[in-house]
């Protein structure tokens, strides 16, 4: 009988993007021969995930994960939100969070063990691809590091525990009580998710973003046919309101909906007798930037009808 080796069956999930026990399982009943092997799997309908990895994945979960002065958020997409229900995939997304906990970046993240001594990350997904028969992509992961103080989130629509559409990890730098300083960390949360700002700060824009809403702003002022030196002033004012609108700490609280929430740190700064700095937040809205396939769900019903 013919030994089936690593090399073999890492050559054969190459060729099929078949999962990798599949390939094993074929080879075997091959002997070994690689093309009667690919001919099962497309015979057993397992020699798809190649194909599928080509479809739009926009659907899926963003998964949060924090453990004491660390946080992580990921979002893993696949193509239906019947997938985000599925709970191997929430499984998966919750692993793969708790890993990114140790991750510096996605690619990293990617290479890493999915499970002691088995497959990467990325292994694991293409391996889900063909088990559950929809292409699957790690679209991006974040970390948020403290010194000394909290990480909190929170998860919007939650699907499960630390699983949902939309997912925020806010960072807190404080030698105050922890408790509170969490509280605060999780209603800021709760404010970026629904505010959904840019910047901690005015001053943490990015200047080519301050460079566009300059010019739109300038170019609208004009067609007022005012003098330049009051566009310049009308300019300058509605810039202020673009940063109070896109700045965290210059936003409007939505926790009480009048205070702004450098006025909420003030107030808990005055109670836990210690400084507070927001050292950053992370938002992740499921699918946001990703160019979504528009189908023609009449024509689809049709062309499912004449095959029948």
């Amino acid at each position: 009988m013919t030994t089936i080796t690593a090399s073999m069956v890492k050559e054969l999930r190459e060729k099929t993007g078949a999962g990798m026990m599949d390939c094993k399982t074929a080879l075997g009943e091959n002997d070994g021969d690689m093309e009667s092997a690919v001919d099962w799997l497309r015979t057993k309908g397992l020699a798809s995930a190649a194909k599928k990895a080509g479809r739009v994945a926009a659907e899926g979960l963003v998964g949060l994960a924090t453990e004491g002065t660390t946080g992580a958020l990921v979002e893993v997409n696949s193509e239906t939100d019947f997938v985000a229900r599925n709970e191997q995939f929430q499984e998966l997304v919750s692993n793969i969070a708790n890993l990114a906990l140790k991750a510096d970046d996605t690619s990293a993240l990617e290479a890493m063990p999915y499970k002691d001594g088995g497959l990467s990350v990325a292994e694991q997904l293409t391996e889900m691809v063909g088990t559950i028969g929809e292409n699957m992509v790690l679209r991006r992961s974040q970390r948020i590091e403290v010194s000394d103080g909290v990480v909190s989130g929170y998860i919007h629509n939650a699907a499960a525990p630390g699983l949902g559409k939309i997912g925020v990890l806010v960072g807190l730098e404080s030698t105050g009580d922890k408790g509170k300083l969490e509280d605060l960390a999780r209603k800021i949360a709760m404010h970026v998710a629904a505010a959904n700002p840019i910047a901690v700060t005015e001053d943490d824009i990015d200047s080519d973003v301050i460079d566009r809403e300059r010019a739109v702003l300038s170019e609208q002022a004009r067609e007022s046919g005012k003098p330049e030196e009051i566009i310049e002033k009308m300019v300058d004012g509605r810039l202020r309101k673009f940063y109070e609108e896109v700045a965290l700490m210059s936003q409007v609280y939505v926790i009480d909906g009048e205070s702004k929430v450098r006025d909420a740190v003030k107030a808990v700064e005055g109670e836990i007798g210690s400084p507070i700095k927001v050292i950053g937040f992370v938002r992740y809205a499921l699918g946001e930037g990703v160019e979504k396939e528009e189908g023609d769900f009449a024509a689809e019903v049709a062309a499912a009808a004449a095959g029948n």
